[in-house]
């Protein structure tokens, strides 16, 4: 399927998602809403490492979410690196020091950059590729309510209706 229709649409909920709803326009997150990486900068090293009741850091589900969009990223420039992907390794480290915590948020929205604008780019996609593109989304949206239950900080407006 060429993704020429679908393309938009992906890039504007994954932009909502990493970069925030605007007023008015959102669809996933409450209008006004800062989203992912500018909710992210809010945290303190010492706030993305707190583990609630033994569960996954805010610092690991960063990890985990940069990992998995440099895997579509290196699909998206021709390889193949889901074959040999070891997703338990991006859950590894739990807490993280200031200046480790910079670098995952600097390496989280280079990754997410890169992501928005290969779904913003029409492509020749089968079933699993545009399975996977869709399947970005939610599981973006997925972590972002994950990591606002860790920490109420990051949450976003109520919502207005």
């Amino acid at each position: 399927m060429l993704t020429t229709e679908l393309a938009p649409t992906l890039a504007r909920l994954f932009r909502e998602l990493t970069h925030g709803a605007p007023d008015g326009a959102a669809y996933i997150l409450n209008s006004g809403d800062a989203g992912l990486l500018r909710s992210l900068d809010t945290l303190s090293a010492e706030a993305a490492s707190t583990r609630p009741e033994g569960g996954a850091s805010i610092a690991a589900h960063v990890e985990h979410v940069r990992y998995g969009l440099s895997l579509l990223n290196r699909w998206a420039a021709g390889e193949q690196p889901f074959a040999d992907a070891d997703w338990s390794a991006s859950w590894e480290k739990q807490t993280v020091d200031e200046q480790e915590w910079a670098a995952r948020r600097r390496a989280l929205r280079a990754q997410a950059e890169q992501w928005l604008q290969t779904l913003a780019a029409p492509r020749d996609a089968g079933d699993i590729e545009l399975a996977g593109m869709v399947g970005s989304v939610a599981h973006l949206a997925y972590h972002l309510g994950a990591m606002r239950q860790i920490d109420r900080r990051m949450r976003g407006p109520a919502a207005n209706d």
